[in-house]
């Protein structure tokens, strides 16, 4: 990967293969308006009722997780690291969403009022909120700005959506996983790598047509080396990025110490990414056949997220495949990844040589806390329903399904839209 490469902004999303290309797309875009785009946390498990923790719904409207996290602790007057959620949902969004206070008691929500969010279904558990902690989520999704008729898109999006009903669709991560530059792979290469000058280059400066006003500006003197003019440029919520310039300001511009200045959090968030990235690379290598196995392949049962090795027949198996229970997998790479061998390694070994993966790069991950493990290639989604409608704002496609945690739904909609020109938005 080159650092030149985030010029190329959402090529990396644009050019993957589609399942149902044969099949043209409808066209359109998703979040016109934020209530085009809710989506609600079915969680992991019913919560007891007792317990020293507090757990609410959140339903939140044009705000990001992380910023609803800091706006509680400013108003509850806490600590981050004492409110806990168990997914990262868009701001672009009505989202409603499981969160946890740890050590708290109900009556501290009691008239807690902030802009833009609704409290419901406080109750109590043992344990606090865990990243990953849900089982699944549900959308109900609005596409307008179709490049058909509304009848005709209809038609065409049923056509696809009978497609994915029997063979799934590519659980691909979605364009938002790499972030507003589409960059974030790209960091997270450079963590793992040890290649820190190059993150600070990419962290502060490199700025591309996805940059505006001050903080293009920002990244224009991080690069002639006003590093102070730099920092005074960047907005206050750019915490990390005002402390790193402070710090070149005073060393010199020694480049290295600008990691450290980034809170693990995120840096484990842009590690992902670039495993994220690999995984998309091996999906695509598999397309077509996204829910066939072949020789030497690892499948993922949906049933309890567990993964095993095909050893006999793989006919048999495939009856589980296409019975929707299991799927071929991808890595997300790291040092305890379960490797795959025959015809499935030679695809997958290949990707993973291409990017320079190798066992002293895995075991750096290690170091910013990378979930290593396998993921399902083909998603089948629940209820999943496509209908026509209009309201003020014009016509649209209503989609209403659900999705395991950690699937996409701009990636289910991007095989019925296809658009080829910008990612969904």
């Amino acid at each position: 990967m080159d650092i030149n490469s985030i010029k190329n902004g959402p090529k990396m999303f644009l050019e993957l293969p589609y399942l149902t290309s044969d099949l043209a797309g409808t066209g359109g875009v998703i979040r016109s308006d934020k209530s085009d785009f809710v989506v609600e946390e079915i969680p992991l498990y019913p919560f007891s009722g007792t317990g020293p923790h507090v757990i609410f719904q959140l339903e939140k409207t044009g705000i990001s997780t992380m910023e609803a996290v800091a706006l509680l602790a400013d108003k509850l007057n806490v600590t981050r690291n004492r409110i806990s959620y168990a997914g990262l949902k868009d701001a672009q969004a009505i989202t409603k969403q499981w969160i946890s206070l740890d050590n708290m008691e109900p009556d501290v929500l009691d008239g807690l009022k902030i802009p833009g969010f609704k409290i419901s279904n406080i109750t109590r558990h043992e344990n606090i909120l865990k990243l990953g902690h849900l089982k699944a989520n549900k959308f109900i999704i609005k596409v307008r700005k179709l490049k058909h008729p509304l009848p005709t898109a209809l038609k065409m999006a049923r056509e696809i959506c009978d497609v994915i009903d029997r063979k799934g669709f590519p659980n691909f991560f979605g364009p938002q996983r790499f972030g507003n530059r589409f960059d974030s792979h790209l960091l997270g290469y450079a963590l793992a790598v040890n290649d820190l000058d190059t993150f600070a280059d990419l962290f502060l400066g490199c700025p591309t047509k996805f940059d505006n006003g001050k903080v293009a500006q920002a990244r224009e003197m991080y690069d002639k080396g006003n590093y102070m003019k730099a920092r005074k440029l960047w907005p206050y919520p750019f915490a990390s990025q005002r402390k790193a310039l402070q710090l070149l300001a005073k060393n010199g511009g020694r480049k290295k110490k600008v990691a450290y200045q980034v809170k693990i959090e995120l840096k484990n968030l842009l590690v992902s990414a670039w495993q994220s990235y690999i995984f998309n690379q091996v999906l695509a290598a598999r397309m077509p056949g996204i829910s066939t196995l072949i020789d030497g392949d690892i499948a993922y049962r949906f049933d309890n997220g567990a993964e095993f090795r095909i050893k006999e027949d793989i006919t048999d198996q495939q009856l589980r495949c296409d019975a929707h229970e299991i799927s071929p997998t991808g890595p997300l790479p790291g040092t305890k990844l379960s490797k795959v061998f025959g015809q499935a390694g030679e695809i997958e070994n290949r990707i993973l040589n291409e990017n320079g993966i190798n066992e002293d790069i895995c075991r750096g991950l290690k170091k910013y806390y990378a979930r290593t493990c396998r993921r399902p290639l083909a998603v089948y989604p629940q209820g999943l329903n496509c209908a026509g409608g209009a309201d003020k704002m014009g016509e649209f496609l209503r989609f209403e399904f659900t999705l395991p945690s950690g699937c996409y739904a701009t990636s289910l909609l991007r095989e019925i839209v296809k658009n080829r020109k910008q990612p969904l938005s």
